[in-house]
Order: structure tokens, then sequence, then C-alpha cells
């Protein structure tokens, strides 16, 4: 048996693989051609029963077929990419200057999903005999829906994991949780009028100011948690509507973005919006907002954006395991943070219940911005933590 370490050779083969997927454009709901990519590089690496689900999963198993079971879970979509003339390298180029891989999606998260695909194989490329199996699940549609392909996967696929690695950007670092998140959709209403005569109307415009002022004094007012720190709100789009451009608004619709710490769900933040309507006097109403999506393979299914906080132990099993495994691989002693943004441990951990920890590469802070960026030696070190965490975790039957 030998030490799970990337030569020169499989170093330049991840390298290839991760600039085809930059290249490949995969915006939600739009994976197909990046999941055949994946799907052709696992069969050449030696997974067994690669597929895809019926949302348009990508699954590839590493094991001998039976015993606890580890996934690696990283999604294959990314944002769009805004106007490219604002990036300074091709979104879709793979530029590689200084060690640093430039695209959309090279950080959130193809960096990831590459080195957790190669993290795999090098089991198998090192002789590593398990005593149970790696499910490597590239996941869609997490920018718009986070934890829903997960939830079909496990749900109605029947791919039940013992612990889940998620390959989002962590520096390198241990992520153990993340604040949940929820999307509101209010609606002011008004009274039309000629805009010649204001005074015969109610403009829904001017009711939703009134609102929003309201919305930012409570954004000041929420809970906080020592783990995951406080909880946001934030109004990211308002819209209005009248029978014509010289016509008082009767209708004003915003969004409102409310992240969730510990101690916060769905029906108090609700609530907190409502209280604010009420106290205003005003005609509106506040919802949950609630899409139909289908996916690239034609799965139809019906998501509302409300996502719960999760957070694990820093004393868990798994969390320890991956720090071990990163000071093993790395020589240095990770920091153990929480995630700022969402990702797929809201079903895993928060609905499911299975243990989830976040290990990946590249910087947090990068995700959604232009030039985003990833450094091909975190890639590979990346690589090998995550062939050392499965190493560690299926074959001494830690649990």
């Amino acid at each position: 048996m030998g030490e799970p370490k990337l030569n020169s050779q499989k170093r330049a083969e991840l390298v290839t693989f991760l600039r085809d997927l930059v290249r490949i454009p995969s915006p939600s709901t739009g994976e197909k051609a990046i999941a055949e990519r994946i799907m052709a590089e696992m069969t050449r690496l030696g997974f067994r029963d690669v597929r895809t689900d019926r949302i348009g999963n990508v699954i590839g198993w590493i094991g001998p077929g039976g015993g606890p079971v580890m996934m690696f879970n990283g999604h294959m979509d990314t944002v769009l990419p805004g106007d490219p003339g604002a990036w300074k390298h091709d979104p879709f180029g793979a530029e590689i200057e200084d060690g640093l891989l430039y695209g959309l999606g090279a950080c959130d998260m193809k960096g990831g999903l590459a080195a957790m695909i190669y993290g795999a194989h090098l089991l198998q490329d090192a002789g590593i005999s398990l005593q149970g199996d790696l499910v490597v699940a590239c996941v869609v549609q997490e920018e718009c829906c986070e934890g829903t392909a997960s939830r079909v996967l496990i749900e109605e696929e029947a791919v039940r994991p013992d612990w889940v690695v998620l390959s989002e950007p962590t520096n390198l670092n241990v992520s153990r949780g993340q604040r949940g998140r929820l999307e509101m959709r209010l609606v002011a209403y008004g009274r039309s009028a000629h805009a010649a005569t204001p005074q015969l109307g109610e403009n829904a415009i001017y009711t939703t100011a009134r609102l929003v002022f309201g919305l930012e004094l409570l954004a000041g007012q929420l809970g906080n948690d020592e783990a995951l720190g406080p909880g946001t709100l934030a109004v990211t789009h308002i819209a209005s509507s009248a029978g014509s451009r010289n016509a008082i608004p009767d209708r004003c619709e915003l969004l409102i973005d409310r992240r969730l710490t510990l101690g916060e769900n769905e029906a108090r933040a609700l609530a907190e919006v409502r209280r604010v309507i009420a106290r205003e006097g005003v005609q509106a109403e506040v919802e949950i907002s609630e899409h139909d999506i289908v996916s690239y393979t034609g799965y139809k299914y019906h998501t509302r954006e409300y996502y719960p906080a999760w957070v694990m132990a820093e004393d868990h099993p798994l969390i320890l395991s991956t720090v071990r495994a990163i000071k093993s691989r790395l020589r240095r002693r990770p920091r153990v943070e929480c995630w700022r943004f969402s990702t797929e441990g809201v079903y895993t951990a928060s609905v499911a219940g299975i243990p989830t920890v976040g290990f990946g590469p590249g910087d947090p802070w990068l995700a959604h911005t232009t030039d985003e960026y990833v450094s091909l030696d975190d890639v590979c070190a990346a690589a090998e933590v995550y062939a050392q965490l499965a190493a560690d975790m299926l074959g001494s039957g830690v649990s």
C-alpha cells in the first residue's frame, strides 16, 4: 500500500481536467455538458457505477461495495459571468498565470470538484484497501436552490452516506457550519391615479420606501450566535407596476435576503417583517419565495426559498479527523471556522442529520467575483487531503 500522493503526471492530468471544467459553461439547469465531461473522467480513472441520476447529479464510487459510506459532495453549476468586459481574464479561458487558474467557477467550485475526484482516485492509485465505500457526488443547481439536488440523491436515489464532505472553498481550512438563508417576497399596494394628480392616488413606491426604512432598522436587531455570528437582512430587489409611466404605481414588490443564525427560523423571520408592516399601518403582504424549476434532465420540482442553519460541534469525530488529515498532509494546523454563505449542508446536515464538514481549495471571498481564481498548488494539496481523510475514516472504522 502506497501513500496517496499526486506525482507529476497525475498533477498534470488534474490541471488539464480542471481547465476543461472551467472552459465548459455550466449555469444552473445547464450542467449537461460538464456532467458528461465529469462522467468521462470518472470512467477513465476507474470509478465504478458511474452514472447520472434523475435530476442530473453525477455519481461515481470507489470501494468494495459495502460498509460505511463517505460522500464527497460538490456542485457543478456556477452563477452567470455578468459583464464579460469587467473581466481581465476570459471567464471561460482557464488562463494560468503565476500558478493561479482564472475563470468563472475556478474557486466556486470547480477547483474543489477536480480535487475531490482526483482525491478519490488517489485511493485506488495508492492501492489503499477500504472497509467502506466512497461516493463522489457532483450535484446540480446549488447556486439557485442549495440542498435540493442532495435531497434527490439521498431520498429518491437511496444514496445514504454516513458522512459528507463538502468541497466548497475554505482556503484549505475547515468549515463546520453556516447560517441559513430565507428569501422573502414583499408586495405593497397603493391606488392608481394620473401622475398629473398624484394626490388622488396612493403611491405604492412611497409605501415601500417607508417599509424599507423599517427593514433597515430591523436589520440591526436580529439574533446572534457565538459560532455562526449574527443574522442579517438586506433588500436586494425593488420593482413597481402601474398602468403607464405617467400613472401612480399601485403595486411595488421587493425581495428580502435574510440570513438566519442558530435560533432563527422562517416563522420568526416572517413575523418580524409582518410587525414592520403593521407598525407602518400600510397594505402589504410578505411570503417566502417559491419557484418551479426544471433540471437539464427534465426533472421538475417545486422549491421554497428556505434553507436552515447548521453547525457541527468542534469535537465531532468528523471535524477532528478532517483536522488530522490536513495536519498530516499540509504540515500545519487548520483554522476551524464557519462559512458566510450557504451550501448543500442545509440539507445534508440540517434536514438529513448527516455529519457534514467543509474543506476545499480557494478563497471563499472570491466566489461570485470577476477574475475569480484558484491556486493550482492548493487544488493539488486538497486532493491529497481528501484521499487521506477517506483512508482514515473508511480504513479505520472511525464513527
